[in-house]
C-alpha cells in the first residue's frame, strides 16, 4: 500500500503543472499582500489613545441601526456589539492590521487550493484511461480497491499540502510586509453560545482554514467519484468547479424558501458558522451538518469504489 502511495506521489510531482500550481498560488498571496498594503496606507491608523470612547460610540451606532433591520443581518451586527463591549471591559483595544489579519483575509484563496484539488481529484483515476496506463496499472498483485484507495490517499496529501503552501505563504508575506502586531493581537474574540470567547489567533486561524476545507474536500471527493464512474476528468472538473464556484450562492437562494434545503451538501460544508455565525437554515447543529457530510462522503466513496472494482478496464 506503502508504495502504490509512493508511486502516486511521484506521479503528481513529477508533473510540472503542479508547480505551476504552488508558484501561482504564492504569487496570488504575495499580489493580495502588497494590495493589501497598499489600501491600508489610505486609512488611519488605529487611535491608541482614547479608543475606548470611540468604540463606545460605534458600538451605540450600531445598537442603534439594529432597529427595523433584517433578522437576516441583525445577528451578525449582535455579535460585533459583544465583542466591542468585552473589549471594552476588558482593556482589550483592537488592533491595526497586521500579520495575523493577513491569514485570516488570506483564507478566501481556500477557493483557489480546492480548484487546484478537483483538478488532480479528477485526473487522478481517468487520466489513467485517457493515457492507457490503466492496464497496465491494473495487472500489478495489488486488489484494485488498494489501487483506487492509494490515489484518493494522494488526494488528500495534496490537499494538505497546498493547504500548508497557503498558510505558510500567508504567514511569510504577512510578517514581513504587516508585522506580528501587540500582544492583543495575537487574541482572537469570537462570540457563541451567547458568550464572547478568547481564544490563541494561531489556533482559531489553523481551526478556520480547516474547517473552511471541509467543502474542498468533499467535491474533491465527489470529483474523484466522477472521474472514477465517467473516466473523464473534464465532466468531473466542470461539474465540480460550477458547485466551488456556485454551490453556496445556489443553495443560499433555496435556503430562504424550502427547509428541506438542509439536506443538501452546501447547506452543511461551512461548519464555521456553528462557532461564528448562524447556520444556512435555522434549527440546524453542528451535529446535523456532520452526519450529512458523513453521509455524502460514504455515497461517494462507495459509487467510487464500486464502479472501479466491477468495471471491465478492456475497453
Amino acid at each position: 500500500m506503502g508504495n502504490l502511495i509512493v508511486n502516486e506521489f511521484v506521479k503528481i510531482f513529477k508533473r510540472k503543472s503542479t508547480y505551476a500550481m504552488f508558484l501561482f498560488l504564492i504569487l496570488i498571496v504575495v499580489g493580495g499582500g502588497f494590495l493589501t498594503k497598499y489600501l491600508n496606507s489610505l486609512d488611519e491608523p488605529v487611535s491608541q489613545d482614547n479608543w475606548k470612547e470611540e468604540l463606545a460610540k460605534e458600538t451605540e451606532q450600531m445598537k442603534k441601526d439594529l432597529e427595523g433591520m433584517p433578522a437576516s443581518m441583525r445577528a451578525a451586527f449582535e455579535d460585533e456589539i459583544a465583542i466591542n463591549e468585552y473589549r471594552i471591559a476588558h482593556d482589550l483595544p483592537p488592533s491595526d492590521y497586521n500579520m495575523w489579519s493577513f491569514i485570516g483575509d488570506s483564507g478566501t484563496y481556500i477557493t483557489i487550493v480546492g480548484l487546484f484539488v478537483i483538478i488532480v481529484a479528477a485526473g487522478i483515476v481517468a487520466n489513467e484511461f485517457s493515457w492507457g496506463t490503466i492496464k497496465s496499472l491494473i495487472i500489478k498483485p495489488y486488489k484494485r480497491w488498494k489501487i483506487l484507495l492509494a490515489k484518493y490517499v494522494m488526494v488528500l496529501l495534496f490537499m494538505l499540502i497546498v493547504l500548508a503552501l497557503l498558510f505558510i505563504s500567508a504567514v511569510a508575506v504577512g510578517a514581513i510586509l504587516f508585522g506580528p502586531g501587540d500582544g492583543g493581537s495575537q487574541i482572537h474574540l469570537s462570540y457563541a453560545d451567547g458568550k464572547v470567547v478568547e481564544q490563541s489567533q494561531l489556533l482559531y486561524l489553523a481551526k478556520s482554514y480547516l474547517l473552511n476545507s471541509v467543502g474542498v474536500l468533499l467535491l474533491a471527493t465527489m470529483a474523484f467519484m466522477i472521474s472514477t464512474i465517467f473516466r473523464s476528468s473534464g465532466t468531473a472538473i466542470g461539474i465540480s468547479v460550477f458547485l466551488l464556484l456556485a454551490g453556496d450562492t445556489i443553495t443560499s437562494f433555496f435556503a430562504m424558501k424550502f427547509d428541506w434545503t438542509k439536506y443538501i451538501l452546501f447547506a452543511n460544508t461551512n461548519l464555521m458558522a456553528y462557532l461564528e455565525g448562524e447556520p444556512m437554515v435555522e434549527g440546524m447543529t453542528m451535529g446535523f451538518s456532520i452526519t450529512m457530510l458523513t453521509i455524502y462522503f460514504i455515497v461517494f466513496q462507495v459509487l467510487a469504489f464500486l464502479f472501479f472494482t466491477k468495471r471491465d478496464v478492456s475497453n
